[in-house]
């Protein structure tokens, strides 16, 4: 039996192989293009649940199918896999490409009286005949093969960018000695002092995978070192690396899928491929993103231009660098912080094991927001993922509300940063008439626990990996805490791409306050929690160079939008990217410096002309944490009331209804800039 055409109900990713991907796919295609023939035949009646029951029920299980293939070329990636994945991937586009621009499903749609709908099938419905005109099925002849041949070199274009900044980040390694690691952590000492020796070498190997790089840039005394790492960092994936590296060169994807997107944009009536983003988004255009964004920068350039300065002089007056190097500014940051707050990120660390910040973490979800988690049995893709169910009892007793996966170690094969995703969405099934319960993946790359003496010890977190795993788990609760029946409105499906990272970043928050964590700390050798004093330290470094951290993430925003909007793609992007970070930046990169050629987020993730969603959802974020701020107890403890209107106006709703809706109906007004600028240190 294929495991990809399992009736279980959780994909069985322990026996899913790269020889199932193809009869699989073959086979779900095929049932999917029998479904849309029989909706769209002529006496087929132009009802939502007779559509959704026929051709719903075969579309989401070729989803689902296709979704265990994609999350394990994503997190377990072998050659044969990728091989796999690449040859159905055409196959795949094509069908969702064709289904999106069929003209008689569209006729259907059409004909389908929103008066007979609830109000989430109203919703659903218009977010559909949207889609039906933004996926071609308004194109004719000649048109709309164009549009579907993009689709598909699209596809191909983005899968081939991954491959090859996961490649070209896998490809190296340096083999440190003693003397060069000297001022490197214990922890991270351990790791690469074992994946030497796992090869029989001498020395500590360093990768480009965040646990190894990041402490190395911040910690390690040898500036050649340091030069070394952020020389291979910053070139990956481009003309500028290494020789043996430059068969990972994404220079001409870049070039060829900015063209494809232009392309694709005219065929639909749009100026640009930015104008094409906005029409399913919050913003009103690209004209307003491009002035939110420079207005943003303006208001932290004065924080940031002191941020440096302070640095500077740091650098100069403390470390005898009279002219440090981009290789240096982490080294000096951290040095900085540690002898303004007297503590650093190191010290910190010994309280974050995660087992530990796991359970606080469970803790403020199931005061907040009324549900147990309990740990459950999946079949999983490996080892160290966890399962979880989350419970709420009322007065029917326990119900399921969701499930989820924990994939949190860094390792080979496996994409960098973190992510969430959907394995199914809540639904009440139009085939059998029960309720689908939501189940989502949870993926973070942290560094795993070292083995000592045989014995091995829990995952230390930094303050900042903690941060990434309630941000993600806050993707999670709202595609899982959602109220929703219709399939494509519930959850996070619907939601509007630059209101997504509310609910995310929103949960980022806890993870500054002190009754939080005083929960979720344990030292790794004394079990003794975080001490008020680490913590208060803590607080006050909170907005330690926040001018600068705010203007790096505008100057990606505004190169990302003006990109798509201003840029011609015939041209090189390097001097688009220079100018813009002439604008922004108050520190510029060297001139070989390739960060664009690894900028996933918009070439191979879904934020093309909208990487400034995540600033733009700050602002609601900051504003909806806000309201706990105002009702929190004298002791800081969130008030339970304030978590209930949260959980049913903003995560309960999914994309049943405008984000500004669900925004207004639990602040009672729009939001304001204020409340983000005061958590960031940066108000007037």
């Amino acid at each position: 039996m294929n495991p990809l055409l399992s009736a279980a109900p959780l994909p069985l990713f322990d026996q899913i192989r790269p020889e199932h991907v193809a009869p699989a796919v073959d086979a779900l295609l095929a049932q999917a293009d029998a479904a849309l023939e029989t909706v769209t035949a002529p006496g087929f009646p132009a009802q939502w649940n007779a559509i959704a029951r026929e051709l719903d029920v075969a579309t989401e299980k070729l989803g689902r199918a296709w979704g265990a293939v994609s999350h394990l070329n994503s997190v377990a990636d072998t050659p044969e896999l990728r091989a796999a994945y690449n040859a159905a991937l055409p196959k795949v586009t094509e069908f969702w490409t064709r289904l999106g621009a069929d003209e008689r499903l569209y006729a259907k749609y059409k004909a389908i009286d929103p008066a007979t709908l609830n109000a989430e099938q109203r919703q659903a419905h218009k977010n559909a005949m949207r889609n039906f005109v933004l996926g071609g099925a308004e194109l004719q002849g000649a048109q709309r093969e164009r549009f579907a041949a993009i689709q598909e070199q699209q596809a191909n274009l983005s899968q081939k960018f991954s491959e090859n900044t996961l490649d070209a980040t896998d490809a190296f390694s340096y083999y440190a000695t003693a003397a060069e690691m000297a001022g490197v952590p214990d922890d991270v000492l351990q790791a690469t002092r074992a994946a030497a020796q796992a090869e029989g070498k001498d020395g500590y190997k360093l990768s480009l995978k965040m646990p190894c790089y990041l402490p190395v840039m911040q910690f390690a005394h040898s500036s050649a070192l340091r030069a070394t790492l952020y020389r291979a960092y910053v070139t990956r994936a481009s003309d500028q690396a290494d020789a043996a590296a430059q068969k990972f060169d994404n220079s001409q994807g870049i070039r060829d899928i900015l063209a494809l997107r232009q392309e694709e944009a005219r065929l639909l009536g749009y100026p640009h491929f930015g104008a094409l983003s906005l029409v399913p988004k919050m913003a009103s255009s690209p004209e307003a993103v491009i002035t939110f964004l420079r207005d943003l920068a303006h208001k932290a350039r004065p924080f940031a231009e002191k941020d440096l300065a302070d640095l500077r002089t740091f650098a100069r007056e403390q470390l005898n660098l009279a002219d440090p190097q981009p290789w240096d500014w982490p080294y000096v940051s951290e040095k900085l912080k540690e002898a303004r707050y007297a503590f650093s990120e190191q010290e910190v660390k010994q309280y974050f094991t995660a087992p530990k910040v796991l359970a606080g973490l469970f803790k403020i979800a199931e005061t907040l927001f009324d549900v147990a988690i309990r740990p459950d049995t999946a079949p999983v893709w490996n080892p160290g993922v966890a399962f979880y169910r989350i419970e709420r009892t009322g007065p029917a007793g326990t119900q399921l509300v969701g499930q989820f996966y924990l994939d949190p170690t860094a390792r080979a094969g496996k994409r960098g940063g973190a992510w969430m995703d959907d394995v199914r969405a809540r639904w009440l099934r139009p085939d059998t008439a029960e309720l689908q319960t939501p189940v989502a993946h949870l993926v973070c790359n942290f560094a795993d626990g070292v083995e000592v003496n045989g014995v091995k010890k829990p995952a230390l977190l930094s303050h900042d990996d903690v941060t990434t795993l309630f941000h993600e788990f806050g993707h999670g609760l709202h595609h899982m805490l959602t109220q929703v029946n219709e399939h494509d409105v519930s959850g996070i499906s619907g939601v509007e791409w630059d209101a997504v990272e509310l609910p995310s970043q929103f949960m980022e928050n806890f993870c500054w306050e002190w009754n939080v964590l005083e929960h979720m700390t344990a030292h790794a050798e004394t079990g003794e929690p975080l001490p008020r004093t680490l913590f208060d330290k803590m607080l006050a470094a909170k907005n330690f160079q926040s001018g600068m951290q705010t203007l790096r993430q505008i100057e990606f925003s505004l190169f990302d939008m003006l990109l798509h909007t201003a840029h011609d793609p015939q041209q090189d992007f390097m001097p688009l990217l220079q100018q813009v970070r002439q604008e922004v930046a108050v520190l510029q990169p060297p001139e070989w410096s390739r960060t664009a050629h690894t900028f996933s987020h918009i070439f191979a993730g879904g934020y093309a002309a909208g990487y400034y969603s995540y600033k733009w959802a700050e602002v609601l974020s900051a504003d909806a944490y806000a309201a706990f701020e105002e009702t929190a107890a004298p002791d800081g403890t969130p008030s339970v009331e304030t978590g209930r209107k949260y959980r049913q106006a903003i995560l309960e709703a999914g994309g049943s209804r405008p984000a500004m809706e669900s925004f207004k109906a639990f602040r009672g007004r729009e939001p304001s800039l204020d409340a983000l600028l005061r958590h960031q240190g940066m108000a007037a």
